[in-house]
């Protein structure tokens, strides 16, 4: 089933996530990692969803870089659940590893809040993984999608913004 015809999907293809400009790293947020052993297989190589942690744990550390504290958003009742995710695994990590997870908003569309990732060795030679999430608002109270963001979070997304101009 196509995109179009159910109605569902705005990301786009994998396709399109490959490799981004090198004129682009600039922007992006970089979050540190070392694979530990609770991170792989048994072969030694990191198990597929281990990689989508370390992506939100980097955009958790983004957004209080900026000054969101998540624990700050959910005490005013806004959660930020992932309603759509595309990703790519170019190259596995192996135990002991290290590497940098790369994130950014890309755009805020309406009431989704998308990011885009990287994976990549430390010397940023070796490409591991790419993605690109969306997420909306949720009044955890009510369990409804948040038509407006808290003022304060929507001035977070301007200075992330205005950071990459």
């Amino acid at each position: 089933m196509s995109n179009t015809t159910s109605g569902q999907g705005t990301l786009p293809p994998a396709s399109a996530i490959d490799k981004l400009k090198k004129d682009e790293v600039d922007t992006w947020f970089d979050y540190p990692i070392r694979v530990q052993p609770h991170h792989t297989d048994y072969a030694g190589l990191v198990w597929h969803g281990t990689y989508l942690t370390w992506m939100e744990e980097a955009r958790v550390e983004c957004l209080r870089s900026f000054g969101v504290d998540y624990a700050d958003l959910v005490a005013l009742g806004c959660d930020l659940p992932v309603v759509e995710l595309c990703i790519r695994y170019h190259k596995s990590l192996q135990l002991g590893n290290m590497a940098l997870v790369k994130t950014r908003m890309l755009e805020v569309t309406g009431v989704r809040i998308n990011w885009d990732y990287k994976i990549v060795s430390l010397d940023n030679q070796e490409l591991c993984v790419t993605a690109q999430v969306s997420l909306v608002a949720l009044d955890r109270e009510r369990g409804k999608i948040m038509r407006q963001l808290p003022a304060t979070f929507q001035e977070v997304i301007a200075k992330i913004a205005a950071s990459y101009k």
